[in-house]
């Protein structure tokens, strides 16, 4: 599997779990609300804290998976899309600078 197709299922799984929470939150407040242990505003308050809070830390994870993709593609070797790039700029000035020269006449 290549890193990228990783990296997506890797993502739809957190965004996935992540929904699964928020829907199992809702089912639980609601079964509170509805057993009188909880009302509806303080319901809709916990709700909406433990939301921002899963938020959150997803940001946070996803920043931390950032950095870890990073480390393995520098422990890997691997270059970067804006290494490669300045390859390709380069290359195709060589070759431009090789054409001109041979349009000169050299051999």
């Amino acid at each position: 599997m290549d890193r990228n197709n990783l990296l997506q299922h890797l993502l739809i799984f957190g965004i996935g779990t992540t929904a699964r929470v928020a829907d199992r939150l809702r089912g639980v407040s609601d079964e509170w609300v509805r057993t009188g242990r909880l009302d509806p505003d303080q319901a809709k308050a916990l709700i909406d804290e433990l939301q921002q809070q899963l938020k959150s830390e997803g940001e946070e994870l996803d920043q931390r998976w950032q950095r870890q993709w990073r480390d393995w593609i520098n422990e890997l070797g691997l270059a970067r899309q804006s290494e490669v790039d300045e390859l390709r700029g380069r290359i195709d000035r060589l070759e431009r600078q090789l054409r001109a020269l041979e349009d000169r006449g050299w051999r």
